[in-house]
């Protein structure tokens, strides 16, 4: 029997519009015969957002010749959490979504509970997307847990990498409701008779998402005026567009300039110096994340910079696993033995 569609609303429109237009046009729809139609899997946790999103799918999806599953991950981390996925399982059986997994997983504890729980969860839904080699994962991430990344990245002062916040497409995963508020998710389980759960740990201030979401925001709303949601993902979307710039034209330019050898690589010391810091100090990251497979710092970054723009003969500077030094006009990265860490 087929599932019953609710009665159109504003609130259902402005969910299934959004999911249609980031359903349709992706690179995966693009070649496939009508016998070959790509899976898109929705993470559904049962909340209002992904159930929102999974509703949505489900009317969405058939008419862009898509198919839709459902994958609930149940982190074990509540009493009742197995009942909790086993009745998000049958509420996306009961929008027609098929296939639906419910997977168990163990949360480790690196990174503190927020953190750990979340590579857990992931871990467990590209591993489903690989069994059923499903083309995406869709994300119940709104406009709100946009604004709230934004401000916790503002907060931590993690530079324009945080700012720029979620992606509405980054691999494998889509996130649809990036520009729908958590209110009309909210509105639109209503308006389909679709009763969602309510996780406690949302409402729990121990969580500093949950202080920004309950506490700050609200405060900035009150006293800069309402928009202030709106604003911050607004900010996040123009910075992610400068990012990708800067990144792409940073790629360009290592093609360009970097020179191998069998220790490492080495940049021109002049070349970093005639572009702007920005530029500069992507292309020096980008430089040693491509040939040792390391992460810099902001505070490591600069150190190598200063190589450049404050010269005055320093040493070698000794990083994880890494040798930067000035030498004939290059700035030289290479390995280090272990005996030399």
């Amino acid at each position: 029997m087929p599932p019953v569609r609710p009665r159109l609303t504003a609130a259902i429109a402005d969910v299934r519009r959004a999911v249609r237009t980031s359903l349709v046009g992706r690179q995966w729809l693009e070649g496939r015969a009508a016998s070959q139609s790509p899976l898109v899997l929705v993470a559904l946790s049962g909340g209002p957002d992904s159930l929102a999103l999974a509703a949505a799918v489900a009317f969405e999806a058939p008419r862009a010749g898509i198919r839709a599953g459902a994958v609930i991950v149940d982190h074990g981390l509540q009493p009742g959490s197995a009942d909790v996925a086993a009745r998000a399982a049958q509420q996306a059986d009961a929008l027609g979504l098929s296939p639906v997994l419910v997977r168990t997983v163990t949360v480790g504890g690196d990174g503190g509970p927020e953190a750990a729980a979340r590579a857990a969860r992931y871990a467990a839904l590209a591993e489903a997307a690989a069994e059923l080699s499903a083309a995406a994962v869709l994300l119940g991430h709104t406009l709100d847990d946009q604004a709230e990344t934004v401000l916790l990245g503002l907060a931590r002062g993690s530079g324009a990498a945080s700012l720029q916040g979620m992606a509405v497409e980054s691999g494998l995963y889509v996130r649809p409701l990036l520009g729908i508020r958590r209110s009309v998710t909210v509105q639109a389980c209503a308006d389909a008779a679709l009763e969602p759960w309510h996780d406690p740990h949302n409402a729990d201030p121990r969580f500093s998402r949950v202080r920004v979401r309950l506490t700050v925001l609200p405060a900035l709303e009150a006293e800069l005026g309402p928009g202030i949601a709106e604003a911050l993902a607004r900010t996040a979307e123009q910075l992610r567009e400068d990012s990708e710039a800067l990144d792409r034209f940073a790629e360009e330019l290592a093609e360009d300039l970097a020179e191998h050898s069998e220790a490492g690589l080495a940049l021109p010391v002049a070349a970093l110096a005639a572009n702007p810091a920005a530029l500069r100090q992507r292309l020096i990251r980008l430089a040693v994340a491509s040939e040792f497979d390391v992460a810099l710092s902001r505070a490591q970054t600069l150190a190598v910079a200063q190589l450049v723009t404050d010269w005055h003969g320093q040493a070698a500077l000794d990083l994880p696993g890494i040798k930067v030094e000035r030498r004939a006009g290059l700035v030289r990265f290479s390995a280090q033995s272990r005996q030399q860490e």
